[in-house]
């Protein structure tokens, strides 16, 4: 089949779980029952032995492929174009009731027309269980086939009758004009689908359920500035990526797509991370989704509620909070066009990153002020986390961008100490709360002068990424966007100018997109290069449009720069974690913190453009 390119690529989802649907109309991904399951369909990191499954033209011609979301849904369209005809295919993951699927279980609806003359179709399921590691049994049951492994099992029904060939559930049909053939996926035993609903009329009713449900959440939504349908779509995306059980949020859907093709920075991103709660609850918040920021804050309580002994947090937990995330290999998979290893879970959980406790912290203190007033037990959870803070925060550790290369005292876990313990000073002020002020005060001073003498390399103009070395770190830019720098600032200039260079010159811009840091010149003990990095170029615009109030041009450069990451977006708007030199996508995907970022982007830069008051990514002064 071979490998597509990884921004070729749409998600469909139902809270629980993702796909991702191919411009040639296959499936090449998907866990069940949830997120972080073993994938059935997993083509895009095996393309012979991962599993799949598709319906396309069945004709030799190669066809003309379109994709498209259907207006303010998650609800995709993918079109097909060839000399004979026409047809498309309406995917979706059922959401908001319609037909009576068995309940808890994950379901995927395939609706298949022709909408020209007419084509030739063919449709083959092909799942392989467990990363491929489990074979599987195929039998008809009524209007389908079950496809039985020793672990799990999911059935394929039809409108049109479906063939077992080698495994697979195989169909090929003819569609005239006004014609369709429906196929669902449902993720259970064959026993409990008795007494279900015929295919069409369940496929109809819950497609009409589906499209309902998105667009009366997408209509909750308060944006009205220059870039609504980005924002719309990033919105969709990321309560796609939402886990409903317990409110939180995966980085990515994905697992082990490639930041270098053919090298081995390949990570499981199904999990939450800490560090996207500021900016999560911050996006979430501004939007008007209230309700989705208040069960992300819970979530977050519940886990700041059981630290380790040593009062320390994880910098990433399962999306049922679950601590252990212990890293394999599948080395049985070949990996996104031989990108090896292919990883499952992810062994940064357990490294010490004390940049999570400020972004925590901001997350919390705009909670408060926004949202609802932390109660009792919250605070009694801040005053313990900040107290590790003040204990801890002259450690090395391994830093926001999780390098495998050794502790390191960096720069930005410093600054993310600062913000945990700035923000619990306002939030204890605001509602008077009890703290030791004291303290607090007296290490949030000595944590600020310490980075402006130890950080700060008066020769270079800027912010190192560690103590003691000469390299820039986008992460950095953070100190204008926390308030730490005042964006007018000569120190906060000379930054944004260091990062705006080009990486020859020492800097970290090229074609108006941003490293997060020089990896030939970084020791992150990892072997091959990089993309840009598409939230550090969310960053640049951020930090440009808080100090284009005092400097206009930077204003106006905040708002070039952002409109050219945003032709860097798929066809249908979506975004993966790192961007190539040729403009392709790079890393998981789609990537929740790049479009966390986004939002806050275009909302900042909404407001300066409008001069409409105080902008912030994280909790304004």
């Amino acid at each position: 089949m071979g490998y597509q390119p990884i921004d070729s690529y749409a998600v469909i989802g139902d809270m629980h779980t993702a796909a991702l649907v191919n411009l040639n109309g296959s499936i090449d991904w998907l866990c069940l029952p949830r997120f972080d399951a073993p994938a059935v369909f997993a083509a895009i990191l095996d393309d012979e032995k991962g599993g799949f499954f598709k319906i396309a033209p069945a004709e030799d011609v190669e066809p003309v492929y379109k994709q498209y979301y259907w207006p303010n849904t998650n609800v995709l369209v993918t079109r097909f174009l060839s000399p004979t005809g026409g047809a498309e295919v309406v995917d979706f993951m059922p959401v908001g009731g319609g037909a009576d699927f068995p309940k808890g279980r994950r379901h995927v609806v395939r609706r298949v027309s022709a909408v020209h003359k007419h084509v030739r179709m063919r449709m083959v399921c092909k799942p392989a269980f467990d990363f491929g590691r489990e074979g599987h049994l195929v039998e008809a049951i009524p209007s389908g086939v079950s496809f039985v492994s020793a672990s799990s099992a999911f059935c394929l029904t039809a409108s049109i009758p479906i063939t077992i060939e080698d495994g697979a559930a195989i169909a090929e049909f003819t569609l005239r004009d006004g014609d369709s053939a429906d196929f669902i996926l449902h993720g259970c035993a064959p026993g409990e689908l008795e007494g279900a609903a015929p295919v069409a009329q369940a496929a109809a009713s819950s497609f009409s359920a589906t499209v309902t449900y998105w667009r009366d959440w997408l209509s909750q939504s308060t944006y009205r500035g220059r870039w609504r349908e980005m924002v719309d779509r990033s919105a969709l995306a990321l309560k796609l990526m939402t886990y409903e059980p317990t409110g939180a949020i995966v980085a990515a859907p994905t697992t082990s797509l490639p930041e270098d093709i053919g090298g081995e920075r390949n990570w499981d991103y199904r999990y939450t991370w800490l560090r996207d709660s500021a900016f999560t609850v911050f996006a979430l918040v501004r939007l008007g989704f209230t309700h989705e920021a208040t069960r992300f804050a819970n979530f977050l309580h519940d886990i700041c509620a059981t630290p380790h002994e040593d009062g320390s947090l994880q910098i990433m937990y399962g999306i049922d909070g679950r601590k252990e995330l212990p890293e394999q290999d599948l080395s049985h998979l070949d990996g996104y066009r031989g990108s090896k290893p292919v990883r499952t879970g992810n062994g940064a959980f357990d490294q010490l990153q004390l940049d999570v406790y400020g972004e925590l912290l901001d997350a919390l203190y705009l909670f408060n002020n926004h949202v609802r007033p932390i109660g009792r037990d919250a605070w009694a959870t801040i005053r313990t986390i900040i107290e590790f803070v003040c204990d801890n925060w002259q450690r090395p550790d391994e830093g926001i961008w999780e390098t495998r290369g050794g502790r390191q005292h960096f720069v930005y876990s410093k600054l993310m100490c600062w913000v945990a313990i700035d923000r619990a000073l306002k939030i204890a002020s605001s509602r008077s709360l009890p703290a030791d002020r004291e303290r607090w005060m007296s290490v949030r001073d000595t944590i600020y002068e310490e980075i402006m003498e130890r950080g700060w390399d008066e020769e270079l103009g800027i912010f190192t990424q560690h103590y003691d070395n000469k390299t820039l770190d986008a992460a950095n830019l953070m100190m204008v966007l926390t308030f730490f720098l005042s964006p007018g600032e000569p120190r906060a200039l000379r930054l944004l100018n260091a990062v705006r260079s080009s990486p020859k010159d020492g800097g970290l811009m090229a074609n108006s997109l941003v490293y997060r840091y020089n990896h030939e010149t970084v020791g992150d003990g990892l072997g091959g290069g990089e993309g840009t990095f598409n939230l550090c170029t969310f960053w640049l615009v951020d930090a440009l449009a808080h100090s284009g109030r005092f400097d206009p041009p930077l204003l106006d450069e905040a708002q070039l720069i952002f409109e050219r990451m945003l032709g860097f977006a798929n066809h249908v708007g979506l975004f993966s974690e790192e961007t190539g030199a040729a403009g392709e996508a790079l890393g998981n995907f789609p990537q929740a913190l790049t479009h966390l970022g986004l939002i806050t982007a275009a909302m900042n830069l909404d407001s300066a453009l409008d001069d409409s008051g105080p902008i912030g990514t994280s909790g304004a002064p």
